[in-house]
């Protein structure tokens, strides 16, 4: 049993892998297709728009552009694998730094909204299964409708509008207050670095100005567990093991989610690795809105300011967190339902 579970996490290994190389493989045709020469190429990386034909050449030459398509493409996966993404045009540092000082900003703020998310969208789905076709399932069925279709911009300007400016509970924006200095960078995570150093006045702060981005992750991702979650409820809940439970006196609260649920969230895991991805391209524009300075923010500046290599760097960093993410469901899903193994 233990070496058939290890077989299938390999085999799953293998596939995040392959998947890993074949999503490199398609940015790096799309940077040929935006960029056909050498030159054009070398245009991308360097940071001074004045640089001549023959200037361009050499850098080329030089960033090994003018190699055939395979090589340059070899030579890009294996500098990915030992961590070199290039150079910043603008700060002029390597990429990997800089991703290293806001990703882990962006990753805290991320994790914590999906969490809400989730555990908003299984208790409601749980409730509306619980109670089908009645007024409360209707108003639930409402609500995610509508934070679901809401764009990540539009969920985030009104939460600002009205908790931070109408009612003034929250502050709008950025991740701590501005006058005070962030701890020794540890982990990069705020709320780690903060207890690690013992500063409680800025973790406090950075919690107060957590809540809005969070929320709003939250606020956006919780419709589709909301909506999985209600269905799987829904079937489990005609089961026979769930008429017999009632039969036997048990409780409805015991029935619903303790027999229905248990059997119901298997397929709910797989939905909450995806609701993570669809965080991380949300909190793009969530971190631009709010002025949170993390990777969203970096790369909405990457963008203005034409940072080929940040833009290219960020979206390999992505995509893999979110091939990480779909890894560790898939690993999930088969400890907790053998059946899975066998695919």
């Amino acid at each position: 049993m233990v070496s058939r579970f290890l077989l299938f996490v390999a085999r799953r290994a293998v596939n995040a892998v392959v998947t890993l190389i074949l999503m490199m493989a398609l940015i790096f045709a799309l940077i040929h297709i935006v960029a056909p020469t050498p030159e054009d190429l070398a245009r991308l990386y360097v940071s001074n728009p004045h640089f001549t034909q023959a200037q361009l050449a050499e850098e080329a030459h030089r960033l090994g552009l003018d190699q055939p398509v395979w090589t340059q493409f070899y030579n890009y996966v294996v500098n990915f694998f030992h961590g070199n993404l290039g150079t910043d045009t603008i700060y002029e540092i390597p990429e990997i730094v800089v991703i290293e000082r806001f990703f882990p900003i962006t990753l805290e703020m991320v994790v914590i909204g999906s969490l809400i998310g989730v555990l908003i969208g299984i208790f409601t789905g749980a409730i509306a299964a619980s109670n089908r076709n009645s007024p409360t399932d209707y108003g639930i069925k409402a609500t995610y409708l509508v934070t679901w279709a809401a764009p990540p911009f539009l969920a985030a300007i009104a939460l600002q509008l009205f908790l931070a400016y109408y009612l003034n509970l929250l502050p709008p924006g950025n991740i701590a207050d501005i006058s005070m200095i962030p701890p020794h960078v540890v982990t990069g995570l705020p709320m780690v670095d903060s207890i690690i150093a013992g500063d409680w006045a800025y973790l406090v702060s950075y919690l107060r100005h957590l809540v809005l981005p969070a929320v709003t992750i939250g606020l956006i991702s919780f419709g589709s567990i909301t909506r999985i979650t209600r269905a799987s409820m829904v079937d489990a809940l005609d089961k026979d093991y769930v008429k017999l439970a009632y039969m036997k006196g048990l409780p409805k609260r015991k029935v619903v989610y303790g027999t229905a649920f248990r059997n119901a969230i298997i397929p709910i895991i797989t939905l909450v690795a995806l609701t993570f991805a669809f965080a991380i391209g949300g909190a793009i524009v969530v971190e631009y809105v709010f002025a949170y300075h993390g990777i969203g923010y970096f790369t909405v500046q990457a963008i203005y300011n034409l940072d080929y290599p940040a833009i290219l760097a960020i979206t390999v960093i992505i995509g893999l967190s979110v091939i990480v993410a779909n890894f560790i469901a898939d690993v999930l899903y088969g400890m907790m339902d053998p059946r899975v193994r066998l695919t």
